[in-house]
Protein backbone atom coordinates (compact mmCIF):
# COMPACT_ATOMS: atom_id res chain seq x y z
CA UNK A 1 0.00 0.00 0.00
CA UNK A 2 1.08 3.16 -1.16
CA UNK A 3 1.85 6.01 1.83
CA UNK A 4 -0.07 8.78 1.79
CA UNK A 5 2.23 11.39 1.05
CA UNK A 6 4.08 9.08 -1.78
CA UNK A 7 0.63 8.76 -2.92
CA UNK A 8 -0.05 12.94 -3.07
CA UNK A 9 2.84 13.09 -5.37
CA UNK A 10 2.38 10.88 -7.89
CA UNK A 11 -1.24 11.90 -8.14
CA UNK A 12 0.26 15.31 -8.84
CA UNK A 13 2.43 13.57 -11.31
CA UNK A 14 -0.08 11.98 -13.20
CA UNK A 15 -2.36 15.36 -13.14
CA UNK A 16 0.21 17.59 -15.01
CA UNK A 17 1.96 14.31 -17.05
CA UNK A 18 -0.99 13.88 -19.47
CA UNK A 19 -1.16 10.26 -18.38
CA UNK A 20 -3.46 8.91 -20.61
CA UNK A 21 -4.90 6.40 -18.72
CA UNK A 22 -6.20 9.10 -16.42
CA UNK A 23 -7.41 11.60 -19.01
CA UNK A 24 -9.03 9.10 -20.94
CA UNK A 25 -11.12 8.33 -17.32
CA UNK A 26 -11.79 11.96 -17.00
CA UNK A 27 -12.80 12.57 -20.56
CA UNK A 28 -15.06 9.15 -20.18
CA UNK A 29 -16.44 10.78 -17.17
CA UNK A 30 -17.39 14.11 -18.71
CA UNK A 31 -18.73 12.86 -21.92
CA UNK A 32 -21.12 11.10 -20.78
CA UNK A 33 -22.85 13.22 -18.17
CA UNK A 34 -22.37 16.24 -20.70
CA UNK A 35 -24.59 13.99 -23.05
CA UNK A 36 -26.78 12.79 -20.33
CA UNK A 37 -28.03 16.44 -19.41
CA UNK A 38 -28.10 17.91 -22.51
CA UNK A 39 -30.29 15.38 -23.54
CA UNK A 40 -32.64 15.52 -20.14
CA UNK A 41 -32.95 19.11 -19.90
CA UNK A 42 -34.66 20.11 -22.68
CA UNK A 43 -37.86 17.40 -21.86
CA UNK A 44 -37.74 18.23 -18.03
CA UNK A 45 -38.13 22.15 -18.60
CA UNK A 46 -41.09 21.49 -21.27
CA UNK A 47 -42.66 18.71 -18.31
CA UNK A 48 -42.16 21.28 -15.64
CA UNK A 49 -43.65 24.11 -17.88
CA UNK A 50 -46.57 22.20 -18.43
CA UNK A 51 -47.27 21.58 -14.95
CA UNK A 52 -46.43 25.39 -13.79
CA UNK A 53 -49.10 26.29 -16.30
CA UNK A 54 -51.87 23.84 -17.13
CA UNK A 55 -54.43 22.43 -14.88
CA UNK A 56 -55.36 18.74 -15.32
CA UNK A 57 -56.27 15.97 -13.12
CA UNK A 58 -53.27 14.28 -11.62
CA UNK A 59 -51.10 17.27 -11.56
CA UNK A 60 -50.46 17.75 -8.05
CA UNK A 61 -49.85 14.20 -7.58
CA UNK A 62 -47.38 14.38 -10.73
CA UNK A 63 -45.47 17.21 -8.63
CA UNK A 64 -45.59 15.49 -5.53
CA UNK A 65 -44.35 12.14 -7.51
CA UNK A 66 -41.29 14.22 -9.17
CA UNK A 67 -40.21 15.47 -5.81
CA UNK A 68 -40.52 12.58 -4.46
CA UNK A 69 -38.12 10.99 -7.14
CA UNK A 70 -35.27 13.11 -6.50
CA UNK A 71 -34.10 10.89 -3.32
CA UNK A 72 -34.55 7.37 -5.13
CA UNK A 73 -30.50 5.87 -4.88
CA UNK A 74 -28.32 6.23 -7.64
CA UNK A 75 -28.07 2.22 -7.79
CA UNK A 76 -31.65 1.45 -7.90
CA UNK A 77 -31.90 3.53 -11.13
CA UNK A 78 -28.91 1.02 -11.73
CA UNK A 79 -30.35 -1.75 -11.11
CA UNK A 80 -33.50 -1.32 -13.31
CA UNK A 81 -31.59 -0.27 -16.14
CA UNK A 82 -29.67 -3.22 -15.64
CA UNK A 83 -32.26 -5.64 -14.97
CA UNK A 84 -34.36 -4.05 -18.57
CA UNK A 85 -30.90 -4.55 -20.82
CA UNK A 86 -29.78 -7.41 -19.45
CA UNK A 87 -29.93 -10.64 -21.73
CA UNK A 88 -32.91 -11.53 -19.85
CA UNK A 89 -34.32 -8.38 -19.69
CA UNK A 90 -37.22 -6.74 -22.15
CA UNK A 91 -34.38 -4.87 -24.06
CA UNK A 92 -31.49 -7.50 -23.83
CA UNK A 93 -31.44 -7.78 -27.83
CA UNK A 94 -30.43 -3.89 -28.10
CA UNK A 95 -26.90 -5.38 -26.34
CA UNK A 96 -26.72 -1.73 -24.02
CA UNK A 97 -25.22 -3.39 -21.13
CA UNK A 98 -21.90 -2.10 -20.34
CA UNK A 99 -21.81 1.12 -23.09
CA UNK A 100 -21.68 4.80 -22.85
CA UNK A 101 -25.50 4.61 -23.99
CA UNK A 102 -26.46 2.55 -20.96
CA UNK A 103 -24.64 4.75 -18.91
CA UNK A 104 -26.52 8.02 -20.47
CA UNK A 105 -29.83 6.37 -20.05
CA UNK A 106 -29.07 5.77 -16.37
CA UNK A 107 -27.86 9.54 -15.58
CA UNK A 108 -31.04 10.67 -17.64
CA UNK A 109 -33.05 9.03 -15.41
CA UNK A 110 -30.94 10.25 -12.26
CA UNK A 111 -31.28 13.78 -13.63
CA UNK A 112 -34.52 13.98 -15.29
CA UNK A 113 -36.83 14.33 -11.66
CA UNK A 114 -34.34 16.71 -10.01
CA UNK A 115 -34.78 19.01 -12.79
CA UNK A 116 -37.94 19.12 -13.24
CA UNK A 117 -38.48 19.92 -9.61
CA UNK A 118 -36.59 22.53 -9.69
CA UNK A 119 -37.25 24.38 -13.38
CA UNK A 120 -40.94 23.60 -12.45
CA UNK A 121 -40.40 26.04 -9.31
CA UNK A 122 -38.45 28.37 -11.56
CA UNK A 123 -41.39 28.63 -13.71
CA UNK A 124 -43.80 28.84 -10.91
CA UNK A 125 -42.44 32.13 -9.38
CA UNK A 126 -41.81 33.50 -13.30
CA UNK A 127 -44.27 36.36 -13.58
CA UNK A 128 -47.29 34.90 -15.00
CA UNK A 129 -47.69 37.82 -16.93
CA UNK A 130 -44.54 37.15 -19.14
CA UNK A 131 -46.31 34.73 -20.58
CA UNK A 132 -50.21 35.34 -21.01
CA UNK A 133 -48.31 39.11 -22.40
CA UNK A 134 -46.77 36.91 -25.31
CA UNK A 135 -49.64 35.12 -26.19
CA UNK A 136 -51.92 38.31 -25.93
CA UNK A 137 -49.41 40.11 -28.52
CA UNK A 138 -49.95 37.10 -30.91
CA UNK A 139 -46.88 35.32 -30.16
CA UNK A 140 -46.98 31.59 -31.04
CA UNK A 141 -47.25 28.94 -28.49
CA UNK A 142 -43.30 27.91 -29.12
CA UNK A 143 -42.60 31.75 -29.12
CA UNK A 144 -43.73 32.17 -25.73
CA UNK A 145 -42.45 29.75 -24.51
CA UNK A 146 -39.08 31.01 -25.48
CA UNK A 147 -39.79 34.36 -24.16
CA UNK A 148 -40.78 33.10 -20.34
CA UNK A 149 -37.68 30.51 -20.84
CA UNK A 150 -35.93 34.09 -21.40
CA UNK A 151 -37.54 35.71 -18.44
CA UNK A 152 -36.08 32.54 -15.99
CA UNK A 153 -32.76 31.83 -17.88
CA UNK A 154 -30.83 32.00 -14.44
CA UNK A 155 -32.97 29.43 -12.49
CA UNK A 156 -33.23 27.09 -15.28
CA UNK A 157 -29.17 27.67 -15.99
CA UNK A 158 -28.67 27.03 -11.95
CA UNK A 159 -31.20 23.99 -12.31
CA UNK A 160 -28.69 22.39 -15.24
CA UNK A 161 -25.86 22.86 -12.71
CA UNK A 162 -27.42 21.15 -9.87
CA UNK A 163 -28.30 18.38 -12.74
CA UNK A 164 -24.95 17.88 -13.88
CA UNK A 165 -23.64 17.78 -10.41
CA UNK A 166 -26.29 15.03 -8.97
CA UNK A 167 -24.48 12.85 -12.26
CA UNK A 168 -21.27 13.58 -12.73
CA UNK A 169 -20.29 12.24 -8.88
CA UNK A 170 -22.65 9.23 -8.89
CA UNK A 171 -21.14 5.35 -8.90
CA UNK A 172 -23.65 3.49 -8.44
CA UNK A 173 -25.75 3.83 -11.69
CA UNK A 174 -22.56 3.86 -13.66
CA UNK A 175 -20.85 0.70 -11.71
CA UNK A 176 -23.94 -1.14 -12.40
CA UNK A 177 -24.72 -0.48 -16.31
CA UNK A 178 -21.29 0.72 -17.43
CA UNK A 179 -18.80 -2.41 -15.85
CA UNK A 180 -16.13 -0.28 -15.11
CA UNK A 181 -14.42 -1.39 -18.49
CA UNK A 182 -10.95 0.50 -18.44
CA UNK A 183 -10.74 2.88 -21.64
CA UNK A 184 -14.25 2.57 -22.35
CA UNK A 185 -16.80 3.17 -19.50
CA UNK A 186 -15.01 3.39 -16.36
CA UNK A 187 -15.23 7.24 -14.89
CA UNK A 188 -14.26 9.13 -12.18
CA UNK A 189 -16.16 7.90 -9.36
CA UNK A 190 -16.10 4.40 -10.23
CA UNK A 191 -12.52 4.42 -10.78
CA UNK A 192 -11.65 5.90 -7.48
CA UNK A 193 -13.67 3.33 -6.38
CA UNK A 194 -12.12 0.71 -7.82
CA UNK A 195 -8.42 2.52 -6.74
CA UNK A 196 -9.51 2.66 -3.52
CA UNK A 197 -10.09 -1.17 -2.71
CA UNK A 198 -6.51 -1.89 -4.27
CA UNK A 199 -5.23 0.67 -2.18
CA UNK A 200 -3.42 2.45 -4.83
CA UNK A 201 -4.48 5.62 -3.64
CA UNK A 202 -2.49 7.97 -6.50
CA UNK A 203 -5.02 7.69 -9.28
CA UNK A 204 -7.75 7.77 -6.86
CA UNK A 205 -6.20 10.90 -5.20
CA UNK A 206 -5.69 12.66 -8.37
CA UNK A 207 -9.09 12.16 -9.60
CA UNK A 208 -10.89 13.05 -6.29
CA UNK A 209 -8.84 16.35 -6.90
CA UNK A 210 -10.61 16.84 -10.60
CA UNK A 211 -14.25 16.13 -8.82
CA UNK A 212 -13.50 18.23 -5.68
CA UNK A 213 -12.38 21.05 -8.35
CA UNK A 214 -15.19 20.43 -10.20
CA UNK A 215 -17.90 20.40 -7.48
CA UNK A 216 -16.27 24.14 -6.25
CA UNK A 217 -16.38 25.04 -9.74
CA UNK A 218 -19.95 24.18 -9.95
CA UNK A 219 -21.13 25.46 -6.47
CA UNK A 220 -19.27 28.80 -7.28
CA UNK A 221 -21.58 28.73 -10.81
CA UNK A 222 -24.88 27.95 -9.10
CA UNK A 223 -24.41 30.65 -6.15
CA UNK A 224 -23.69 33.38 -9.60
CA UNK A 225 -26.57 32.07 -11.44
CA UNK A 226 -28.68 32.08 -8.28
CA UNK A 227 -27.61 35.12 -7.21
CA UNK A 228 -28.75 36.46 -10.94
CA UNK A 229 -31.76 35.36 -10.69
CA UNK A 230 -32.81 37.02 -7.16
CA UNK A 231 -31.67 40.40 -8.63
CA UNK A 232 -33.45 40.04 -11.72
CA UNK A 233 -36.56 39.28 -10.22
Amino acid sequence: MESLSAATAESFRLLFSGDAALWVIIFTSFSVSVRAILIAAPFAFVVAFLMAHLRYPGRRAMIAGFSAMQSIPAVVVGLTVYLVFSRSGPLGDLQLLFTHSAMIIGQILLSFPLLVALSHAAFQAADRRVWETSVTLGAKPVRAFLTLIHEIRFGLVATFIAGFGRIIAEVGCSMMVGGNILGYTRNIPTAIALETTRGAFAQAIALGMVLLAMALLLNGLLAFFQGRGVMSS
